[in-house]
């Protein structure tokens, strides 16, 4: 690979140390570059502009400005797709620069480098997004705008939202929950790609949002009317005959955690055309065969549109497949699951 087609990377951090200790995990790759370095905030929005980086790997707690500040800005004058990498101390933060437009989430690494591997990973799957957030224009075009595809049919009335959601998918995962009743009648079941360990920080964003409960799922737990479960990336969650979670072991060559397609696909065979499914923005195709799977077993699929994604590919993949019956903004599919869910409450009341 030549110089000119090498991933440049602005790295990002207060310490020095940390700097050396990501730049020389990340030229361990010929294939990567370090375009320059940053340590603070208002330092990072300047050398974006001035290098246009590939990607950038962003600390959050810095002097002068701090990362989600920086992120923010980043994403309304030079968008960039942003690595934050984050300490365990800063996790909860950490979520919070997901909301602003940051696409995924790392350990800080130590010194002696165990997260190497997974730093590497990370940026070369996101150093080709290209992204085109602009945070005033997104908040704007989260109305609805629907576009029915092929939803002319009877169907029985649901009893689960099943989610798949990747990068650029939590802010728009607080827009739908805020926009819920507490009192919703239908389980809500959500596979969202995060870094291990950082569900639990998203979760309590997300709680901050919503009147609805949202929790990590745990194992057996069984699915309770008016309640979110996020799906842990430690495991891989499905749902089983009795309508309860399943938490199962990660094989080595899983390639997303958690896994769209193994939670979406047990809801199609546990609940069938009961079944309503939403996938939102994200990279690459986890998630598509689930739709499929839901759409084949005669559920209601819902798929995120353009305008509001950070990122199209999950959705489009989707949509082009042809699985997928309406296409809507966040706002939109928060108005489009009270609508669908008034069917089971009037039954549950014997209306």
């Amino acid at each position: 690979m030549t110089q000119k087609n090498k991933i440049r990377v602005l790295v990002v951090d207060d310490n020095i140390l940390i700097r050396k200790v990501i730049a020389d995990f990340l030229t361990s790759d010929e294939n990567i570059v370090i375009a320059g370095e940053a340590e603070n905030g208002q330092e990072a929005i300047e050398k974006t502009a001035q290098l246009r980086p590939d990607l950038i790997t962003m600390d959050i707690e810095m002097p002068i400005m701090d990362g989600l500040e920086a992120i923010e800005r980043i994403m309304v004058s030079t968008p960039v797709p942003i690595l934050v990498v984050s300490s365990y101390l800063d996790r909860e933060t950490a979520s919070a620069a997901i909301a602003r437009g940051a696409l995924e989430i790392v350990d800080k690494p130590g010194i002696q480098g165990l997260y190497g591997s997974d730093l590497l990973k990370k940026v070369r799957l996101l150093a080709g997004v290209r992204v085109t957030l602009h945070l005033n224009k997104a908040n704007k075009s989260m109305v609805s705008n629907a576009v029915a595809l092929s939803f002319d049919r009877k169907m029985p009335p649901p009893a689960i939202v099943a989610i798949a959601s990747s990068s650029g998918g939590p802010p728009v995962l607080a827009t739908i929950f805020s926009r819920l009743p507490g009192d919703y009648p239908l389980p809500i079941v959500v596979a969202q790609h995060i870094a291990n360990g950082f569900a639990a920080g998203m979760v309590n964003w997300l709680n901050s949002k919503s009147p609805l409960e949202i929790m990590k799922a745990k194992d057996d737990a069984p699915l309770l009317p008016g309640k979110i479960y996020i799906a842990p990336p430690e495991y891989t969650m499905e749902i089983n005959e009795q309508k309860r979670v399943v938490l199962l072991e990660r094989q080595p060559n899983d390639i997303f955690r958690p896994s769209c397609n193994a939670l979406l696909n047990s809801v199609a065979r546990v609940y069938g055309a009961a079944t309503i499914g939403v996938i939102l923005s994200g990279m690459g195709n986890d998630g598509v065969n689930g739709m499929r799977a839901i759409k084949k077993a005669g559920g209601v699929t819902i798929a995120q549109d353009e305008t509001s994604c950070l990122i199209f590919g999950m959705p489009v993949l989707a949509i082009e497949s042809g699985c997928i019956d309406t296409i809507l903004s966040p706002a939109g599919i928060a108005a489009d699951l009270i609508r669908l869910a008034a069917g089971n409450a009037r039954i549950a009341k014997g209306t």
